[in-house]
């Protein structure tokens, strides 16, 4: 869900403040702190023309590039995807700083990296990085416009071995169903905390109250088009609302509309359920252990008090797959936010076979 370098979450808290200004605020679009230059890449979004939603579609992303000695070869590509209601445009201010630290550290430890993080960010908050007629095609925009427009810029020959895809949260969860859609593309996954196992993990916060009392009519409000869409007043509605235009659309010939978990008069419904979890990593890897192929190497980690028991649905996972494919589980100090800057270093560590850091 949630995204942050540092400090905890609440699920009924989506906006996000930050205690300095930007740093890329200059025409150049780029800037250096620590060896790492950040640079401003312009995306199109041609594949979000005429998303339901009305949300932009020309959008940047960041890319984080460390300080290298002449003559060295080219990073690997890592992608990362960032959590439920974060964006790369947090990474060119005050979040950018930890990932900044991270990527000159990793190089100078022999492991240079170029991270890109995305914006896939919509109306309710996260596209959980899917393609669906509810809110747009944000897989096809990862894989098909985003990742071709970057390594044709940096000049990366396009290895699946040199390209990994990571997130935290909803992106790790987008980090393992981009690796599941297209098995050859990616050397590696780094998921931090990610959305998984929806049972354990999510079902409990859709059956809050608050999510079971809203009606047809205010679901229609909250689905309206921009200017006339009704805002929800509860995060944890606007969260749910968001998850089910990802996993529960109702079909391209209604645009922009998902099905609701519960029915008019508050009764859970099995079926929408069911659409739910056909998109879940663990579901589609207990139906097919060898999803990811089996050079691949897949890094999973939680925290040991997550707040939304990801550590759980990570832990499922990596026994749904485990020795079918290279895996590792790593159980992190704090919470579901917490340390997440290290974490991803770690996971980076152990994609390439080097030695991993403690977490603290």
């Amino acid at each position: 869900m949630k995204n942050s370098l540092s400090g905890s979450h609440s699920t009924l808290n989506l906006t996000r403040s930050f205690l300095l200004p930007l740093a890329l605020s200059c025409s150049l679009g780029s800037s250096v702190f620590a060896g790492t230059q950040i640079e401003s890449v312009k995306i199109p979004g041609a594949v979000l023309k005429g998303n339901p939603l009305e949300d932009p579609v020309e959008r940047r992303v960041a890319v984080f590039s460390p300080e290298l000695p002449k003559g060295s070869p080219s990073p690997r590509m890592v992608y990362y995807l960032p959590g439920y209601g974060a964006s790369s445009e947090e990474f060119f201010g005050f979040e950018g700083w930890g990932f900044q630290k991270v990527v000159q550290e990793l190089a100078d430890a022999g492991i240079p990296v170029r991270v890109v993080v995305v914006d896939c960010k919509n109306r309710w908050g996260g596209s959980q990085y899917l393609n669906s007629p509810a809110q747009g095609n944000y897989a096809d925009y990862v894989l098909d416009e985003i990742i071709p427009l970057v390594e044709k810029r940096f000049g990366v020959a396009g290895d699946p071995s040199d390209r990994i895809i990571a997130g935290h949260s909803s992106g790790g969860f987008g980090a393992l169903r981009l690796a599941m859609q297209r098995p050859a593309y990616f050397g590696a996954v780094v998921a931090l905390s990610p959305d998984t196992d929806l049972e354990v993990t999510h079902r409990h916060m859709v059956m809050n109250d608050t999510v079971k009392h809203v009606s047809q009519r205010q679901l229609k409000a909250y689905m309206g088009p921009r200017g006339k869409m009704v805002e929800p007043s509860s995060g944890l509605i606007q969260m749910v609302l968001g998850l089910s235009a990802a996993y529960a659309p109702k079909g391209p010939e209604f645009p922009g509309e998902f099905h609701w978990p519960f029915d008019e008069q508050g009764r859970w419904d099995d079926a929408v359920w069911k659409k739910w979890l056909d998109q879940d990593p663990v579901v589609i890897a207990r139906r097919n252990p060898k999803v990811f192929p089996p050079e691949q190497r897949i890094y999973l980690d939680g925290a040991e008090h997550d707040s939304f028991g990801a550590q759980k649905g990570a832990r499922a996972l990596r026994d749904a797959i485990q020795g079918q494919t290279k895996v590792e589980f790593y159980e992190s100090p704090g919470g579901h936010s917490d340390h997440v800057g290290p974490r991803f270093a770690r996971g980076l560590e152990w994609v390439s076979g080097r030695t991993v850091r403690p977490i603290h």
